[in-house]
Parts: structure tokens; sequence; C-alpha cells
């Protein structure tokens, strides 16, 4: 892995957020990159619950201070950065007072999804390929954890086809047993279709349940990795169906030596 750039896209990483197998992986994976003596950058959402004095976020002024268009409407990029102690990896955080300023992660205290949830999802996909536009930073692998991040695959092989920069990058989605009960908004497909993404790339968005939210972003995956011991039966049969190399699951401790022969050999291939 040395010399490869490699980029982490993911709902969440600890330690800003509690340990669960995305946050854990969005974790060790790039540790494991960055041990080898690989380049790593690691993004994720800028949640309100996450304490910014504790962990020492600072906003990066270079990098904030555009607006993205989410369903016509002009929504402020704000960028902020930290450093995980001890492990020489930096995180940039995708934040926006709209979007991330409540003091919780994808769930109101009753545990329903937010309604805007899909917005935040297509925010924040946009907001970390920009930043990465303006770090003019080219990745070899992109690496997805999660399904708030889960529509970066499909901006980067439709909405920003033509884009030099991530011209050679390869796109691993991981898949977990982490989703959603019922669906995002009704409108998100239209959202999205706003966009200039053509509605048979997204049809299965019609019903934006996690199942067809992970098959938009396998569907624009360039190879998979399972991320839980079991995922949803759907998602199983979807993944038997697909052309895209697939590394089945492994347990914590063996992940390491798997991840690496697989963006080896059936990744940067």
């Amino acid at each position: 892995m040395k010399d490869k750039r490699i980029l982490y896209v993911s709902s969440e990483v600890i330690p800003y957020l509690p340990e669960t197998e995305i946050s854990s992986m969005s974790f060790e994976a790039p540790r494991m990159v960055n041990s080898k003596g690989g380049q790593i950058r690691i993004f994720m959402p800028r949640y309100g619950n996450i304490n910014e004095r504790r962990h020492q976020l600072h906003e990066v002024i270079r990098l904030s201070g555009m607006n993205l268009v989410i369903n016509d409407l002009d929504m402020p990029l704000i960028i902020k950065v930290a450093s995980i102690p001890k492990e020489r990896m930096q995180v940039y955080f995708i934040d926006n007072e709209d979007y991330f300023k409540r003091k919780a992660t994808l769930t109101d205290e009753e545990g329903n999804l937010f309604p805007d949830n899909d917005e935040r999802a297509i925010f924040f996909a946009k907001g970390v390929i920009e930043t990465v536009k303006k770090l003019n930073w080219s990745p070899d692998v992109i690496h997805v954890h999660g399904w708030l991040a889960s529509l970066l695959p499909l901006y980067l092989k439709h909405y920003y086809a033509n884009e030099p920069l991530f011209g050679h990058s390869k796109i691993v989605t991981s898949v977990y047993d982490h989703g959603y009960e019922g669906t995002l908004d009704e409108k998100m497909m239209e959202k999205v279709k706003f966009d200039g993404i053509a509605e048979e790339k997204i049809s299965v968005l019609e019903k934006p349940t996690y199942n067809n939210v992970m098959k938009v972003a396998i569907d624009n995956s360039d190879a998979i990795i399972v991320g839980s011991e079991n995922i949803p039966d759907e998602l199983v049969k979807y993944l038997e169906d697909t052309n895209q190399p697939v590394l089945e699951y492994k347990k914590p401790d063996e992940f390491a030596d798997a991840y690496e022969a697989f963006y080896q050999t059936e990744v940067l291939v």
C-alpha cells in the first residue's frame, strides 16, 4: 500500500461517535493503510453531538465558503478538521448549519429518521467531492462506509463524471447491517434528478429504503466489501448477481491482510 492514496468517506468514525461496526472499521482500515505507508484522508459529517472542544475541531477557512445547490437551494459548506491523537491521521468534517447543527446524528429522540436525511446525504456526497477537489488530492481508492455516505459513488460516476481528479479513482463500498426502518423522503429521487442524473440510474429510489439506497451505491462502485456478518437477504441476493468483485465478511482480527490484498489484487488493477 506504500504511497497509495485512499480516501475514506464514512457516516461515523471513532473516537468522534460511539463504537459500532461502521465507526470502528472507518478508523481501523485507514490506520492499517497508514501503517503500511499509504496516504489517507478521512471524511465524515460534523453532527451537532460531536464535542468540538474535546476533539479540537477547527474550521479550515481556505476550504470553507462555497455554496452547494441542494434541490435548488444554496447551502453553505463549512469544513472543519481534527487529528486523531497518536495515529497521525486527520479527519475532515463536512458541516452546514441547517443539516448538521442538531444535537443528534440520524434520528430524533423518539428514534424517527430526520425528514431531511436524503438532502443531508446529497450534501455530504457533494461536500466531500468538492473539498477533495480543493485539496487537489487525487485518490487511488475511495472507500465508502455507511448509508449516509452511500450517494458518493453515484455522484462521482455521474454528476462528477468528467472531473479529471477522479479519473483513475476506484470506488469500494462496504455494506453493513446498519440500516433504517421505513424510507427516506419520498421525493428523494426528484432531488437527485435535479442534479441531472438520469432516472434510469436511480429508479429504485422511487422507494428509498435502506436496501434500495445501498443498491444504488453497489451499482456505482467498482468493488464491494461485506462489512457485517449478516446483511439483509435482499442485499445478499443483489451481491450474488453483481459483476463487481466482492470481499466476504472478515472479523475485526483478520480484516487487515484481507483488505490490503483486496485493494491490491481486485481494486487497484
